[in-house]
């Protein structure tokens, strides 16, 4: 096969989500999320790179590591192992993520093969999504949770103040037929998150997802020490170091997402691993579009859980992707590469 030429025609855009509803976390609230649009040249591929405001990278630091990849003289992967070393390490994992995508979609649609086929995976898992539920009043919270009737699990953002009991169990009253996961965002100490899993325990919960501060691994254990209710690390998890460092602290599961990661091929590394640790993989988003999370559910086939409800929360996604059925599941799209399209005007 001939070696196909360096990016130099590489575009980006920029988009602008708006959210449905404001997404307050423990970090803070937000109504917006920006994001990228990644092409190569002739649209053989896309990807999306998306600026989650607390991970605290600017725009400008992705657009110049999109600018030195155009100006790579390389000739770009033809093979999907070769991916993770043309992209790199240098710059920001958004916009590595991005970049990794659109060769990643490249490779699809030239061998016509949805991605998941082009990577050697299982047909993805019809699993249900969660629906998220932004930090609010219970009374809020309670009432999303009753319009989300046909989201069979409901993800709840907690870790604020005082009141987190009181969303649980105002959601539990709400929706007894869901399963409730809840999420802290990093947002308690040790002694607040020892004694939420015990007053949490008679809510039936399927996991608590990052107790405590990214750098806490050994206090995450001691978190999951405390309870049966699997403690699941998302913010901890930044690579194969941390990865290693959970599963001896003895946290059950980990949260990977391709926009801190750096795009598919790293989180494939994660996901394999993860598995010979036997820990339990849920596989989530940031607010993304539908490109990304597409991309992303091609994975489903080796997950435990999917969080993958981002598209469900903006009001202004671009693109056609996955579907979900009227019980959440997802339905990856069987066209050639990530299968996204542009939705008409």
């Amino acid at each position: 096969m001939n070696p196909s030429p360096a990016p130099a025609a590489l575009t980006w855009q920029a988009l602008t989500l708006r959210l449905i509803h404001p997404f307050r976390l423990s970090y803070g609230a937000d109504e917006t999320r920006q994001a990228f649009w990644l092409r190569l040249p002739d649209d053989a591929g896309w990807g999306e790179g998306t600026i989650p405001p607390y991970y605290g990278v600017a725009a400008g630091e992705m657009i110049a590591f999109w600018q030195r990849a155009a100006a790579d003289p390389r000739p770009l992967p033809e093979d999907p192992e070769e991916i993770e070393a043309w992209v790199g390490t240098d710059g920001p994992a958004p916009a590595r993520a991005a970049l990794d995508l659109a060769l990643h979609d490249r490779l699809g649609q030239k061998c016509g093969l949805p991605l998941y086929r082009l990577l050697g995976l299982p047909v993805p898992l019809n699993l249900p999504t969660s629906f998220t539920i932004a930090i609010d009043t219970p009374e809020a919270m309670a009432e999303l949770a009753r319009q989300a009737a046909k989201f069979p699990v409901i993800k709840i953002k907690v870790g604020s103040d005082p009141e987190d009991l009181a969303r649980v169990a105002a959601i539990r009253a709400a929706r007894p037929d869901a399963k409730l996961r809840v999420d802290a965002n990093a947002g308690w100490s040790r002694e607040e998150a020892l004694r939420m899993v015990r007053a949490l325990e008679p809510y039936d919960l399927e996991m608590i997802e990052q107790p405590l501060a990214k750098d806490d691994i050994a206090g995450m254990g001691l978190v999951q020490k405390a309870t049966s209710i699997p403690i699941v690390a998302d913010e901890s998890v930044q690579g194969l170091e941390d990865l290693e460092a959970l599963a001896r602290a003895g946290v059950q599961g980990v949260n990977l997402k391709l926009m801190k990661l750096g795009g598919l091929a790293p989180a494939l590394r994660m996901l394999r691993r993860a598995g010979e640790l036997d820990l339990r993989v849920l596989l989530g988003c940031m607010i993304e579009t539908s490109l990304g999370v597409t991309a992303m559910a091609h994975l489903a086939g080796r997950a435990d859980w999917l969080d993958l409800d981002a598209p469900l929360l903006i009001s202004n996604d671009p693109f056609e992707g996955l579907q979900y059925d009227d019980r959440a599941c997802l339905q990856v799209p069987d066209h050639p590469g990530i299968g996204v399209r542009l939705r008409p005007a």
